[in-house]
């Protein structure tokens, strides 16, 4: 994980709000901006923005929870690793996702319970989760920003979970590239592009499959004229009929 200058955003800096107890204020006056959570994670002390490759482990199951991280760009993976040695997609993380913040719930500094990796080149803030707790304590505000980034996590890992039920794996990559498309889809004149660069690999690891099925199925969608693929970047040509196919 490669560290880099702290601040490094596409957003204007922000004036700092009066603070009181270290924690950032989210409503001093009536006509005080309101900070995004990006903003409130990127103006903790000992706050940093880093860089992670694709592939590359943020945090194993065990690890000390040390840390919170909100994505600014790319994706991350979360996935749970059990005994019989199968590793279960249960979450993809999309730009502005929060994770790793169960420590700040639990009182535990070793609650990693699930492998995140960075499923593509992704671009984090991160800030310990001691200021965190204290920004809270010292706003309630800021503490709804965190509900609401939580809240938004839970329901990605809710659909992830669902699309991991279909038991035929047809259906299940069906299923994820809808998800897909409604994560990290952009609209054009000929259909939905997802906003990844997908490799079969990668798809087969989210999913529980394998690379030389995965490559079957899309070959499949793709000689239906349900999908397009150019350079690893996957374009739904119809979600609807995509969906009303295998439902």
């Amino acid at each position: 994980m490669v560290g880099a200058t702290r601040g490094f955003s596409r957003y204007s800096p922000q004036p700092a709000p009066a603070t009181s107890g270290g924690g950032t204020t989210l409503t001093n006056t009536a006509t005080a901006h309101t900070p995004t959570l990006l903003e409130v994670i990127r103006d903790l002390e000992g706050a940093s923005t880093e860089l992670v490759e694709r592939g590359k482990t943020i945090f194993f199951p065990g690890d000390p929870a040390e840390r919170v991280y909100l994505i600014r760009r790319g994706a991350v993976r979360l996935s749970r690793v059990y005994e019989s040695g199968e590793e279960i997609t249960v979450a993809l993380l999309r730009e502005n996702s929060l994770f790793g913040v169960l420590s700040l719930l639990t009182g535990h500094r070793s609650d990693r319970f699930y492998h995140a990796v960075a499923f593509t080149r992704v671009e984090m803030v991160t800030a310990p989760a001691a200021s965190v707790r204290q920004a809270i304590e010292a706003d309630t505000g800021v503490g709804l920003l965190l509900l609401q980034g939580l809240s938004s996590r839970i329901l990605q890992t809710e659909t992830m979970i669902e699309t991991l039920t279909h038991r035929d794996m047809s259906s299940r990559l069906v299923s994820f590239l809808l998800v897909l498309c409604r994560d990290f889809g952009i609209p054009g004149t000929q259909g939905i592009t997802i906003d990844l660069r997908l490799s079969h690999q990668s798809i087969a690891e989210a999913i529980g499959s394998t690379r030389v099925t995965i490559t079957r199925l899309l070959g499949d969608l793709r000689n239906a004229g349900l999908v397009e693929i150019d350079r690893k970047k996957i374009t739904v040509l119809d979600p609807i009929a995509l969906a009303k196919r295998f439902s």
